[in-house]
């Protein structure tokens, strides 16, 4: 199962190795229209000269969530070290008895890699959108720079649907037609609302009632902003910028959900701790006895959220 898991997640790469740094797929040729007052915004030049820098971008997407999960693990590991609420305290055993990983270890590494595979997916997803779409930045017909005369538009506002009509760098061309969904507004969002899920998830309450929402909504917000800045900038129009923002959340949500099943609990606990000793204890103690009477191992989970791998 390991291997195949390794070979999807392979897979994903080399979709996006091909996505990102080949010529391999080319997008869609949409024409425009002539002197279209909603694609003559000014040049906002190469994304090196944003605000938000695609290397800190990056930076942030790939290196938040390793600090955070691995911070965050760890010091539910620490607490609950000596108990059976978290954690399966036998060793987990790979590839027959060779190997034996820390619960810490394979939790934080679960997290993990369900993180870089959806990150490999939004990023595929948002290529795919706008290779099949090729819809036009505001900026376009500043870099394509038209010839109006011989398109035979200077009176009139025409749709222009020829393939050699602009006349700038086409490498500025290819740029400009490459913006529907956002790739920033989507990388950006897509960690913000897996970690912010983590976190509510794992974390809860335990640090204190508003910690936790404190911190899912600084990431998020700044996620947020980081769309708003690409419309700021005349980078991308706001739909661009929603479509993004809705494909990263969507991802995160599904695999915090159905994947890491982070809010899956079994069948027949109670709902919190506070269910266990306020008016519940009939529930518990039946389902204590089903689990014994099936040999099964049971957890009653007193740790903070409902992150806890109840096995």
């Amino acid at each position: 199962m390991l291997y195949f898991q390794v070979v999807i997640l392979s897979a994903t790469l080399m979709m996006v190795y091909y996505c990102e740094f080949t010529d391999t797929f080319s997008p869609a040729q949409q024409g425009f229209i002539c002197r279209d007052a909603a694609l003559t915004k000014p040049d906002p030049g190469p994304e090196q000269d944003s605000l938000i820098q695609p290397v800190i971008l990056y930076s942030v997407v790939g290196g938040l969530p390793v600090v955070l999960i691995s911070g965050v693990e760890l010091v539910i590991f620490l607490l609950h070290y000596n108990s059976n609420n978290l954690y399966d305290q036998e060793k987990v055993v790979l590839m027959g008895d060779c190997c034996y990983v820390n619960p810490m270890v394979r939790r934080t590494f679960r997290f993990l890699g369900v993180y870089v595979f959806g990150l490999f997916a939004t990023d595929i997803f948002v290529n795919a959108g706008q290779l099949v779409t090729g819809s036009l930045a505001p900026y376009f017909l500043s870099v394509c720079q038209p010839n109006y005369t011989a398109l035979g538009c200077q009176d009139t506002p025409l749709f222009v649907v020829q393939s050699d009509a602009c006349t700038g760098d086409p490498d500025d061309i290819l740029r400009a037609r490459k913006t529907f969904p956002s790739k920033e507004a989507a990388l950006s969002l897509y960690p913000a609302v897996y970690l912010a899920m983590y976190v509510m998830c794992c974390i809860g309450s335990s640090g204190g009632r508003l910690a936790g929402p404190l911190l899912s909504l600084s990431m998020v917000s700044l996620a947020v902003l980081t769309g708003i800045n690409r419309v700021a900038e005349y980078r991308n129009h706001w739909s661009d910028v929603i479509a993004g923002q809705i494909i990263g959340a969507a991802i995160a949500v599904f695999l915090v959900v159905f994947v890491v099943q982070c809010f899956k609990k079994r069948p027949g606990m109670p709902l919190s701790p506070s269910d266990a000793g306020t008016g519940n204890t009939d529930e518990v103690s039946a389902y204590i006895n089903r689990t014994m009477e099936t040999g099964d191992k049971y957890v009653v989970s007193q740790s903070p959220g409902s992150c806890t791998e109840v096995t």
